[in-house]
């Protein structure tokens, strides 16, 4: 396993995604639980409406 990257390596990677107030978020689908069961969620599903998003992996995971 590499530890150690050049500059040159990282400046050639492509950049994260960073919101900012008022962007729109990026469309996307996910696994979500639903009245006990899990369902695939779309935010495009969601168009036009408010939405919340509450990602919290250490308390969801299924391992």
């Amino acid at each position: 396993m590499r530890e150690a990257f050049q500059a040159e390596e990282l400046a050639r990677q492509p950049m994260p995604f960073t919101a900012s107030k008022g962007d729109p978020a990026p469309l996307f689908t996910a696994d979500a639980v639903i009245d006990q069961g899990i369902q695939k969620v779309s935010l495009q599903d969601f168009k036009g409406q408010w939405v919340l998003l509450f990602f919290y992996p250490s308390d969801f995971t299924f391992v």
